[in-house]
């Protein structure tokens, strides 16, 4: 079923305790906003906006949890404008168009003399969209909202986890600002956890605090749905919350990790420049993190593998061996046994000694290809299976031992390996 735009701001519920507590805790105003200081401190993008009442498009980019939609809200609440909420998951062309219809209706010029100068004053401000995850929106979809965008009929607030530079079409994303979020604090945590306690009724001892804020990661909503469950099933009669009543009801840390998405590849690039910078504890730490994830071993196992040719190549030749053994390994015989292998793997290579000489070499021996073309091949190294093209001269005066150059006549001298 597709999904409905919510009520405008002015229209959400007081929060009551059937609500999730994220929506009980909810700030309504930029000053009881935890985090994101680089947008919504005083003389910050955002905070102008609301102090001005002038709202743009914008993308708010970040990871889960840090507040993008309760600054989508913030902001259509205190600009005065009317606010609708989409999830762009399972949100369409129809559902938008509805919205873009109220709008237009809303903006339409009224016809008797005493409406209008009553109203002369008193345009109504563009709504806002809250587009949430707008990175799945697909090009079409994206394409449609753009001329309302641009001529002012609606303010759209996207919010994304992913790149907008690679999610979001070009034409749309010129016409909006990108307000990048970053992950909350371990004090800004704290300063949600303790809110939460107050909604609830519960205290939290110190240990069920730090628990919580490891097990948030940044993420403040996450934080937040763990204390519910926890106060819930084991606060009892007390009303104390601790940590192994937060265990209980987390029983593993999910974290947050998208094969698809950014933190994928920042985790592998993390993971390769750690043993690049030949340095074992962290590389050792991004592999945990990709296992702990359910990362696909052969996908890290392919990367040594290319990462022992790169980088180690004629340093220690005995490393591209031992990153295709720890490549067969995993195939054979998968997780849980095959995070050992990697590890095995990851240490050896990390701690090897790195050239990318041969690696450097090649691609300068193919700019030279590229740039020069097809260069006669000297004659004593071309190939003579025909009488003819003996009597040309065709391999005449090969030397397999020959410390003469046999780079073509053009490229006499050239080096391209630089051990």
């Amino acid at each position: 079923m597709k999904s409905k735009a919510r009520p405008t701001a002015s229209q959400h519920r007081t929060p009551n305790e059937a609500q999730p507590l994220p929506e009980r805790v909810r700030p309504s105003g930029l000053d009881a906003f935890v985090g994101q200081q680089h947008l919504v401190a005083e003389g910050k993008p955002l905070y102008q906006m609301v102090t001005t009442g002038r709202l743009s498009s914008m993308i708010l980019w970040g990871p889960p949890g840090v507040g993008k939609t309760t600054l989508a809200r913030i902001l259509a609440l205190a600009t005065g404008r009317q606010f609708f909420e989409l999830s762009a998951v399972s949100a369409g062309k129809d559902e938008i168009r509805a919205i873009i219809e109220q709008a237009q209706r809303a903006s339409d010029p009224p016809r008797d003399m005493f409406s209008m100068m009553q109203t002369a004053d008193k345009a109504p401000a563009a709504p806002v969209l809250f587009l949430d995850e707008i990175h799945r929106f697909n090009k079409a979809q994206q394409d449609f909202l753009l001329p309302y965008v641009e001529n002012g009929t609606l303010v759209l607030i996207g919010a994304t986890t992913e790149n907008p530079s690679f999610e979001v079409i070009p034409a749309l994303l010129s016409r909006s600002r990108v307000f990048v979020l970053e992950s909350l604090s371990a004090d800004d945590i704290r300063v949600i956890i303790r809110r939460g306690a107050g909604a609830l009724g519960i205290s939290v001892d110190e240990s069920a605090e730090d628990f919580l804020v490891y097990y948030a990661g940044g993420d403040g909503r996450q934080a937040l749905n763990l204390m519910q469950t926890a106060a819930e099933l084991y606060a009892g009669d007390s009303r104390v919350l601790d940590v192994e009543g937060l265990k209980n009801a987390a029983q593993s840390k999910h974290l947050r990790y998208d094969k698809q998405a950014e933190e994928h590849y920042n985790t592998i690039s993390a993971f390769i420049k750690s043993m690049r910078a030949s340095n074992p504890d962290a590389a050792l730490y991004y592999l945990a993190r990709m296992v702990a994830a359910g990362e696909d071993p052969v996908f890290i196992a392919r990367r040594m593998v290319i990462f022992a040719s790169e980088d180690i190549g004629i340093a220690d030749v005995s490393a591209l061996p031992l990153a295709n053994a720890v490549f067969a390994a995993v195939q054979s015989i998968g997780y849980p046994e095959a995070q050992i292998s990697l590890a095995h793997g990851t240490v050896a290579l990390a701690q090897a000694p790195k050239s990318r000489a041969s690696c450097e070499a090649f691609f300068a021996a193919l700019d030279e290809v590229n740039l020069s073309g097809a260069l006669p091949i000297p004659l004593p190294l071309r190939n003579a299976p025909t009488g003819l093209m003996k009597q040309l001269g065709y391999g005449a005066g090969y030397d397999m031992y020959t410390d003469d150059d046999l780079l073509p006549d053009a490229l006499k001298g050239r080096r391209f390996l630089k051990p």
